[in-house]
């Protein structure tokens, strides 16, 4: 595990083959995550939207559109696949929410905060 990777949550906080969201505090501030599980397969994104950065939750936690194949922003119904957050429809076609590398240990769900440029 990398020296950024901090714990986000348990993996039995977000249903299977549902979601939930996190708030994550680090040094620099904070910013809310997205947990998508398929199974005990674990996709994690920040909850922003590419288009105007306004955060997805449909409801608290809820991001997936109704039949539960994509992730859905609320704003204005952009779609984004769930294995890799490309958007496939909405304004911010071509565009991908920013993905968290993330792993699973011993029932828990550790993200890796990315590198801090400090060149500028």
């Amino acid at each position: 595990m990398s020296d950024n990777a901090i714990r986000l949550c348990a993996l039995d906080e977000v249903p299977v083959n549902g979601t939930n969201g996190f708030l994550v505090e680090t040094d620099e501030g904070r910013f809310s995550a997205m947990v998508i599980r398929k199974t005990d397969d674990v996709f994690v994104y920040v909850n922003s939207c590419p288009h105007i950065g306004s955060p997805l939750d449909i409801k608290a936690g809820q991001f997936l559109n109704q039949d539960k194949t994509h992730i859905i922003c609320t704003t204005h119904g952009a779609l984004f696949r769930i294995d890799d957050g490309y958007c496939v429809f909405g304004p911010c076609a071509d565009a991908s929410l920013i993905a968290l590398e993330s792993s699973l240990q011993e029932g828990e769900i550790f993200i890796t905060l990315p590198e801090r440029n400090d060149t500028g």
